[in-house]
């Protein structure tokens, strides 16, 4: 349940009936998105509490709102929320007139991935935010791969695999039409559409084998693939 969310978003009050609110063609889709942030939302708990993780970074955090629902567990940790500096600006502004703020231990990190020498730079105001690579930690990077390059996911997971021993790497992926439920396409289909016509095409997929082989090519020695269905 996400209230926070919606009311960050303050969508029309017609939203209900948006071809991407579709319950029957969409419904599957959307039900992926809300598995995945609880997916996350439970493996970074067992990870504070087994292992005393104490940094917590999401990569192209857009509205997620993780940090106001579970106030209990966010302020244990340094939350840092990695995403464009236009979307990230408009967030900042969006939680201070509701009231929520942005309490010290979240730091909002501006980087443009796809950017020339953002490999290198996102990495860098990381640790400008006060992000401690010496320190074990959760990164999530979930509904991104999509809209980068192949080759901008395979330098994020690169700079990843250095994080210290003890630290966790959650990233989402998208698959090829042809290897989704048939039930399922017809989701895929409307969000690329509406992917596109905003102007952030999806423009990269990947089996499971490949997304495996990325990270275990970036220097994961341990990479597991968990299934969505």
């Amino acid at each position: 349940s996400d209230e926070i969310g919606l009311r960050l978003a303050a969508p029309e009050d017609d939203w209900r009936d948006r071809p991407d609110m579709d319950p029957v063609g969409t419904s599957g889709f959307r039900a992926a998105i809300v598995a995945r942030a609880r997916f996350i939302e439970d493996l970074l708990a067992d990870r504070v509490d087994r292992a005393d993780i104490a940094q917590y970074v999401a990569l192209g955090a857009g509205l997620d709102t993780f940090a106001q629902r579970r106030p209990e567990l966010a302020s244990r940790l340094r939350v840092f929320e990695v995403d464009q500096p236009g979307p990230q600006a408009w967030k900042r502004q969006r939680l201070i007139e509701l009231g929520y703020g942005v309490p010290d231990w979240l730091r909002l990190v501006p980087v443009d991935f796809e950017a020339a020498g953002s490999q290198a730079a996102w990495w860098q105001q990381l640790a400008a935010a006060g992000f401690d690579p010496g320190q074990t930690a959760v990164v999530a990077s979930t509904g991104v791969t999509m809209y980068l390059t192949k080759d901008a996911t395979a330098a994020t997971l690169r700079q990843l695999a250095g994080l210290a021993p003890g630290s966790t790497v959650a990233m989402t992926f998208l698959l090829p039409t042809e290897l989704l439920e048939v039930a399922d396409r017809s989701g895929l289909q409307t969000s690329q559409k509406g992917a596109r016509a905003s102007g952030t095409p999806f423009i990269s997929f990947y089996t499971p084998e490949e997304m495996l082989a990325l990270a275990h090519q970036a220097g994961f020695a341990d990479a597991q693939h968990v299934s969505g269905t």
